[in-house]
């Protein structure tokens, strides 16, 4: 247990400063920008209590914006993620969260599900993130295309991340 915490401090701190020094600086076209911070919340184990959830994911959010003077707007969207995330998880899972394993990844619940799983998270963070962001609907179809390619492009950091660094064997599926 308290090795699974030491991890996740350090996965915090870890992804913090690497998005604030390095992938903040990504701005590929004007609309895609990369937000792998967000693998935290999606890697936060199933058993975390829901409070915890939503405090982790202000905090995170919160760090992101002190860095980068964004007002709440990456803490509400990441408060919006880690909200949806059991929904998500009892949506695509065939057995409950204590049968799945201890936290989310590519190798116990195999690429399908991992992928689906990251993708309605990030899309969600996303589409928040760029619309409080934005804040009108003038540029309703700019800003799609920017979730749209944030969003992929954040899912391929996410999927590249999780073969690196969590992927000890063969995955199933």
């Amino acid at each position: 247990m308290t090795n699974l915490i030491v991890r996740n401090i350090i996965r915090f701190l870890f992804l913090v400063l690497f998005q604030v020094l390095i992938l903040n600086q990504i701005n590929l076209g004007g609309y895609t920008n990369p937000y792998l911070y967000v693998y935290f919340i999606l890697l936060l184990p199933f058993a975390t209590p829901r409070w915890m959830l939503l405090l982790l994911a202000f905090l995170l959010g919160l760090s992101i914006d002190i860095f980068t003077n964004t007002y709440g707007l990456n803490a509400a969207a990441s408060v919006l993620m880690a909200f949806c995330r059991p929904y998500v998880i009892r949506a695509i899972s065939r057995e409950p969260e204590e049968e799945l394993g201890i936290q989310p990844s590519l190798r116990v619940q195999g690429f399908t599900w991992f992928i689906l799983y990251s993708f309605i998270l990030v899309l969600i963070h996303h589409t928040a993130l760029f619309y409080l962001e934005i804040f009108r609907f003038t540029e309703f179809f700019q800003t799609l295309l920017r979730v749209i390619t944030s969003t992929a492009f954040t899912l391929v950091l996410v999927f590249i991340s999780e073969l690196l660094f969590n992927s000890r064997g063969n995955t199933r599926k």
